[in-house]
């Protein structure tokens, strides 16, 4: 049986972490990482998807490996696995670390300490963070009924670094210890989260089965924000944002959840179905190319629930 994360002694972390990421491992226990949502803008700012990170060791001997296929089917219902392929294999889960944002936001709502109309200060570390984004200036602020959509629609890194520092005063890095405090609280036993959005670090890890069960966790906790994983397109400040999500509308019966990209990941999806009474949760993890990856998970739905009529 492999070790958890949370019981690896520093002393088996890779010579090549830095000494703030270290110091951010013991701070944290376990610390998390973002994600970016490639659209064809992003890729002509100047983000390339063609370079490859190399394997990073994390501790126990365990490798996260660079683009290595992972996947899980559940079922919504009763939550049995129905299908694994590594399922529990470390990988970076790039923005699909924005449905543990989100999740964090829902938990806020719900206990007042935010409403949907809430005012949400826009700072100069979350105006410079890198595409997919909203372009956000310093000093202005977006309300939570937007961020909500930006994140779950448009996968804004700028958006998720702003809800993390208004719900942890100021403190992205307070923010990645509430993520991965009801990270374990919620089951999620091998991930650790750096970042609210997924982009690039060592240190932001997952597995397919942690994804499926924040999945699960997200629906049945939170049924009322459900439906905002099946938003296909959103409008905010004059502009149309389309989703990153292509199964939308596509696949019948897929109704959410979110995708993701690094380039150390590859291409990410999390997606939940129903067909005919019954509903699953699939999560595909390092695909080659978006299109790969939307075929996989099409294949695995189409298998568990039965071919689309």
């Amino acid at each position: 049986m492999r070790a958890s994360l949370s019981d690896v002694p520093v002393s088996f972390i890779s010579a090549r972490v830095s000494t703030r990421l270290v110091a951010a491992f013991l701070a944290l226990g376990l610390a998390g990482c973002q994600s970016v949502d490639l659209s064809r803008n992003d890729l002509a700012a100047g983000l390339s998807v063609q370079s490859k990170a190399p394997a990073f060791q994390v501790g126990n001997g365990e490798i996260v490996p660079v683009r290595a296929g992972s996947a899980i089917v559940v079922d919504a219902d009763s939550g049995k696995v129905l299908f694994g392929d590594d399922p529990d294999g470390l990988r970076h889960p790039a923005s699909l670390s924005k449905l543990l944002t989100l999740y964090l936001l829902f938990e806020a709502i719900e206990a007042k300490r935010v409403t949907l109309d809430t005012d949400l200060v826009v700072s100069t570390h979350a105006a410079s963070r890198p595409p997919s984004k909203l372009g956000l200036r310093p000093g202005s602020t977006i309300k939570v009924r937007d961020a909500m959509y930006a994140l779950a629609v448009k996968s804004a890194n700028d958006v998720a670094t702003v809800v993390a520092e208004n719900l942890a005063d100021g403190s992205e890095e307070a923010f990645a210890r509430r993520m991965n405090m009801t990270a374990r609280e919620i089951g999620m036993r091998r991930s650790n989260f750096v970042t609210p959005s997924g982009l690039p670090d060592d240190l932001q890890i997952s597995t397919a089965r942690d994804m499926a069960v924040l999945a699960l966790q997200i629906r049945k906790r939170f049924p009322g924000f459900v439906p905002l994983f099946s938003t296909e397109s959103f409008d905010y400040a004059g502009r149309h944002y389309v989703s990153t999500n292509k199964l939308l509308g596509r696949v019948p019966g897929v109704d959410g959840m979110k995708t993701g990209f690094v380039n150390a990941s590859g291409f990410n999806l999390v997606a939940s179905a129903r067909r005919n009474g019954r509903g699953v949760i699939v999560v595909v993890i390092g695909g080659q190319t978006g299109r790969a990856r939307d075929m996989r998970v099409e294949q695995l739905i189409d298998t568990y629930l039965g071919p689309a009529t």
